[in-house]
């Protein structure tokens, strides 16, 4: 007999797949977003069956763009058309998108018209919260970076600080930079016959 998520239920009204994405981007932040999707369109709701659901993550990591957004589409399409994509997409991307014009808005004019102590406050939250990522994104690299082609032997490590010298430092421009940046990263890494 086959358990509670092989059998899918029948397909939602617009309105539901609207709020079950419109709910999933309003309590998530950063990743994990396809188990949380999973759990609410193939263990909660039975909308689709795993395989379906596993087929629809495969080609939204493969698909150019964030894979939620990508997983949205797919199981609104999947649901009912591009009626159901649409209604997927607006509701994940709704409440976000509210939220950022809303911070940016109340930004704007705190900088404008508050009080310069306030703007002098919030422009040196947002140089922290700036350094922070710019951390998370240079560990993050770091950890991937290790036991692989890694930034271990020199060939790496020089593109890597050539790439931040070049277009962080020097300000030129990464379509320009990128042709012999890539030229680069392919003769430090490729094998040598021994």
């Amino acid at each position: 007999m086959g358990s509670q998520t092989d059998r899918p239920a029948p397909p939602p009204a617009l309105g539901a797949v609207f709020l079950c994405f419109a709910a999933i981007g309003a309590q998530s932040f950063g990743g994990g977003l396809s188990a949380w999707i999973r759990r609410e369109v193939v263990v909660k709701r039975r909308w689709i069956e795993d395989g379906a659901f596993l087929s629809g993550l495969a080609l939204s990591q493969i698909a150019p763009g964030a894979n939620a957004v990508n997983q949205a589409v797919f199981i609104g399409t999947a649901l009912r058309g591009v009626a159901g994509a649409l209604a997927a997409l607006g509701g994940l991307m709704a409440v976000p998108v509210l939220a950022v014009l809303a911070a940016g808005t109340l930004y704007l004019r705190v900088v404008e018209t508050g009080p310069p102590a306030l703007a002098a406050q919030v422009a040196a939250a947002l140089t922290g919260m700036g350094a922070a990522a710019i951390g998370l994104t240079l560990a993050n690299g770091w950890r991937l970076s290790r036991g692989r082609v890694g930034l271990a032997r020199p060939g790496p490590l020089l593109v890597a600080v050539a790439t931040a010298l070049l277009i962080g430092y020097w300000r030129l421009k990464l379509l320009a930079m990128l042709p012999l940046l890539a030229a680069a990263s392919y003769l430090a890494t490729r094998k040598r016959p021994r």
